[in-house]
C-alpha cells in the first residue's frame, strides 16, 4: 500500500478538489487523499465542482469523466476559463484517440486509467504540484522583487550601488533629491564625483581599510551636490560578496544631516554664546579666561580683567522699552568688539555687564591705553532707530598676578574696582588696589551684626507661592529670608547673604532656613493642605558639608514633616562643579526622599552628558529669559529649550519672576508646569500664606 507523503514532499501545502460520482470510489480516494494534501475538497458531480472552485480556487483538480448533471469535460471547460493554468488530472474508463483529442482540446494535465492505480494516480498529483508550487515561488519571488524595488525607491536614505571596481549601476530618488544628480547623469560613473575635497587621503585609505576588513564602514563626510554646495552626510558602506568570497557589489545609504548639524551648532552657540549680543557667555569666557592664565603663568607675562557696567543703564529699559535696551546692548558689544585685539576676548555676563580678558601684556600702562580707548569710543552716542542714546562705562582693571592668581579672585577683585569707578564719577576706569575697597568695613559690620541676628530672632521666613499653570491651584511655595535689622529695616537677602556665604555663616543660617520651613509646611499640613511643598535655597558651602544628610534627617524627625514635601533649589554653576561629587551628594538626599530642583537653569553651563545623571525633579527657568519672553524671541526659545528639555529628561518646569499675563501666557502656551511670581503673589509672611490658603487663592486661568 502506498505510504503517506512525507513534509518534503510538499503536498502537505496543496489544495486539491476531487469530483466522482460514485460514493465508493469516491470514500476511498477521499482516505487516500486526505492523508497527502493539505486541504481536500469533495464534490459530487461537475456542477458543485465548479462552484468549489469558484469558491476555493484550489491548486489542483482530480474529476471522473461521466457524471449526472455535468460531465468532468464540460467542468473542466469552466473551470479553465476561470483559471487557464490550473492541472487538471481525469480518471477514467476511455481509452480511445476521440477521448484524448477532447481532452487536449479542453485542457487537460493527465489522466489516470480506471481502474485507479494509486501510485500513478499520485505520481500524476506530484508532477502538477510541482508546476503549482513552481509558480509559487516564481510569484514570491516576483513579489520580494517588486518590495525590494518599492523599499529601494522609496527609502528616505539615499541608496547608491556600485560594482566592485567602484562603477555605479543604480541609485534611488532620494539619492536624486539629496546630491541634485539624476541616475542617468550617475550611471557608469565613479561615486568621487561627489568628492567635496574636505576628506584627507588618509581619511579615505582608513574608510577603504575598514570595508576590506569588516565588510562595512560608516561615519559623517562631507559631499559636493550637483549645484556646488557642500553638505554632511551620514554615510554607511557595505561590501558585498559572491559564494567565492569576492567582492561584486558596494552598497551605500547616505543621509542628509545639514539640518541636524544646523540644529546641534544653534545648540552649541546657545551653550556658549550670549544670544543677544552673539559674544561668548560665562562658560566660554572661564575657559579662554583659563588658558590665558595659564599661557601668562607659563611664559611669566602679565593679563588683565576689565569687568565693565554701563552707567544708568536701568534708566534707558525704564524709559525707552527692552526693545531699545536690547539694542544698546547689542551696540555696546560691538564696539568693545572693535576696541581690541583678535587675541582678547569681549563676553557679556549678564544684564548690561561685560568682560574684556587681555592676554600677554607687558605692563598695566596697555591696559590704561586700552581701558581708555574703550571710553572714547562711547563719546559717540547710539543709534537706536531715530534715538541718539549718550551711553558710558564704569570700568573696573585687574592684573595677573598682582591682582590674584586665579579667575574668581582676578573678576571678584575687577567687580571691587568696577564699583570704585562708579563711586568716582562714572565714565572713567579705575584699577585695584587692596585699599581701594570701602564696602570692605561695611560688610565686615554686616558680618558681625549677622552673627548676632540667629541669637536675637532677627531673621523671618516669607514664602512666596507657586501655583500650577493648569489647574490653578498653589501646589507649594518657596521659603525667603528676610533679615528684621533693628536700625536698617527688612533687608533682602542681596544684602547679606553674600557675606553670609563669605563668612560660612551660611551655615548656620542655612540650617535655620531648613528647620523653619520644614515646622511651616508641617503646619500646612496639620491644617488639611497635605499636598503642599516648600522649596530652600541651598548654598553650594552648605552642600558641600560632610554631615549634610544626617543633619537633614535629623531636622524632618525633630519637625515631623515627611521630606519627600520639601525640596533643595541647587543653583546650575553649584551642581556643575566637582559634578561627580555632586552626583554622589544629590543621590544621598534621595535617599531621604527629598526633592530636588536646579534653580536659575538657564544662567550657568549644564553638561548635558551630566544633566541626565542628576537625579533632578524640576527645572526652574531663570527670571532673566522670563523678564523679556514678550519682546525677545531669543529669551522665548531658550524658554521652551529649558522646558522641553526638562519634559524629555522628565522633569517638571517651574517659571520664576512671572509678573504679567502676557509672561504667563507664553510659557502656558509653551508647556510649562508650574510658576512664582509677582503676577500670582508676592512673597508674603507666614501668616499670610496661610490666610491666603484658606481662602482658596488661585491663579486665574
Amino acid at each position: 500500500m502506498t505510504e503517506p507523503l512525507q513534509q518534503s514532499d510538499q503536498l502537505h501545502t496543496l489544495k486539491l478538489l476531487y469530483v466522482e460520482d460514485d460514493p465508493e470510489i469516491r470514500r476511498q480516494l477521499v482516505v487516500f487523499l486526505s492523508r497527502r494534501v493539505g486541504k481536500l475538497l469533495v464534490a459530487e458531480n461537475g456542477h458543485q465542482g465548479l462552484e468549489l472552485f469558484r469558491e476555493e480556487s484550489p491548486d489542483v483538480v482530480v474529476t471522473d469523466i461521466v457524471m449526472p448533471i455535468m460531465d468532468g469535460l464540460k467542468m473542466s471547460e469552466g473551470i479553465k476559463l476561470l483559471n487557464p493554468d490550473v492541472p487538471i488530472i481525469v480518471t477514467t474508463a476511455f481509452n480511445d484517440q476521440d477521448f484524448f483529442l477532447s481532452a487536449i482540446e479542453v485542457g487537460i494535465d493527465h489522466y489516470v486509467l480506471k481502474p485507479i492505480h494509486l501510485d500513478a494516480l499520485l505520481e500524476a498529483i506530484r508532477k502538477a504540484a510541482k508546476n503549482v508550487i513552481q509558480q509559487r515561488e516564481i510569484e514570491s519571488k516576483n513579489r520580494e522583487l517588486q518590495l525590494a524595488a518599492k523599499v529601494f525607491d522609496g527609502s528616505i536614505e539615499g541608496i547608491l550601488i556600485s560594482t566592485a571596481d567602484n562603477t555605479i549601476v543604480s541609485v534611488n530618488r532620494a539619492f536624486s533629491e539629496i546630491t541634485g544628480y539624476s541616475a542617468e547623469e550617475v550611471l557608469g560613473q565613479n561615486p568621487r564625483l561627489l568628492n567635496s575635497g574636505r576628506q584627507s587621503q588618509v581619511f579615505y585609505r582608513d574608510m577603504w581599510d575598514s570595508l576590506n576588513k569588516t565588510g562595512h564602514w560608516q561615519g559623517e563626510i562631507w559631499n559636493r551636490r550637483k549645484n556646488g554646495e557642500i553638505f554632511p552626510q551620514w554615510l554607511t558602506i557595505s561590501v558585498l560578496r559572491d559564494e567565492a568570497g569576492e567582492v561584486n557589489h558596494y552598497i551605500a545609504l547616505c543621509t542628509d544631516i545639514s539640518q541636524r548639524k544646523f540644529d546641534e551648532e544653534r545648540i552649541e552657540r546657545l551653550a556658549y554664546y550670549d544670544p543677544l549680543t552673539d559674544l561668548p557667555n560665562r562658560v566660554l569666557l572661564q575657559d579662554r579666561l583659563a588658558r590665558v592664565l595659564a599661557n601668562a603663568q607659563r611664559n611669566h607675562r602679565a593679563a588683565a580683567i576689565l569687568m565693565l557696567d554701563l552707567d544708568r543703564f536701568k534708566n534707558i529699559n525704564e524709559s525707552l522699552g527692552h526693545g531699545v535696551g536690547d539694542a544698546v546692548l547689542q551696540a555696546v558689544a560691538e564696539r568693545l568688539r572693535t576696541n581690541v585685539r583678535d587675541a582678547d576676548t569681549v563676553a557679556r555676563l549678564g544684564g548690561d555687564e561685560y568682560l574684556v580678558v587681555l592676554a600677554d601684556i607687558d605692563d598695566a600702562q596697555d591696559v590704561a591705553v586700552v581701558a581708555k580707548k574703550v571710553l572714547d569710543s562711547f563719546a559717540a552716542p547710539i543709534s537706536v532707530g531715530d534715538r541718539e542714546l549718550g551711553v558710558s562705562l564704569s570700568i573696573g582693571i585687574s592684573v595677573y598676578p598682582n591682582d590674584g592668581e586665579d579667575q574668581q579672585t582676578l573678576m571678584k577683585n575687577a567687580d571691587s574696582a568696577v564699583y570704585s569707578a562708579k563711586q568716582a564719577g562714572r565714565n572713567t576706569y579705575q584699577f585695584y588696589t587692596r585699599d581701594m575697597n570701602a564696602s570692605t568695613l561695611e560688610a565686615l559690620m554686616i558680618e558681625n551684626a549677622l552673627r548676632r541676628a540667629l541669637e536675637r530672632h532677627e531673621l523671618r521666613l516669607y514664602f512666596q507661592p507657586q501655583a500650577d499653570m493648569h489647574t490653578g491651584e498653589i501646589i507649594g511655595a518657596e521659603a525667603l529670608i528676610r533679615w528684621q535689622h533693628p536700625e536698617l529695616g527688612l533687608l533682602a537677602p542681596g544684602a547679606f547673604i553674600p557675606i553670609a556665604e563669605d563668612s560660612g555663616l551660611i551655615i548656620p543660617i542655612g540650617e535655620w532656613v531648613l528647620e523653619e520651613a520644614c515646622r511651616h509646611v508641617k503646619e500646612w499640613h496639620d491644617a488639611g493642605f497635605n499636598k503642599l511643598t516648600v522649596a530652600v535655597n541651598m548654598s553650594a558651602v552648605q552642600f558641600r558639608q560632610d554631615n549634610l544628610s544626617s543633619r537633614i534627617s535629623a531636622i524632618g524627625r525633630e519637625t515631623g514633616v515627611d521630606l519627600g514635601y520639601v525640596e533643595l533649589e541647587l543653583t546650575e554653576s553649584m551642581i556643575m562643579h566637582n559634578a561627580e561629587q555632586m552626583i554622589d551628594t544629590m543621590r544621598a538626599m534621595k535617599t531621604l526622599n527629598l526633592k530636588l530642583s536646579i534653580d536659575d537653569f538657564g544662567t550657568g553651563y549644564s553638561s548635558l552628558s551630566y544633566l541626565k545623571r542628576f537625579p533632578l525633579d524640576k527645572l526652574k527657568i531663570d527670571r532673566s529669559f522670563v523678564n523679556d519672553i514678550s519682546d525677545n524671541p531669543a529669551d522665548l526659545a531658550i524658554s521652551k529649550v529649558i522646558i522641553d528639555l526638562a519634559h524629555n529628561l522628565n522633569l517638571k518646569a517651574i517659571a520664576e519672576g512671572v509678573e504679567t499675563e502676557e509672561q504667563l501666557r507664553l510659557l502656558r502656551n509653551n508647556g510649562c508646569d508650574e510658576l512664582q511670581g509677582f503676577y500670582f503673589s508676592r512673597p508674603v509672611p507666614a501668616e499670610g500664606f496661610m490666610v491666603m490658603l484658606h481662602d482658596g487663592k488661585r491663579l486665574e486661568h
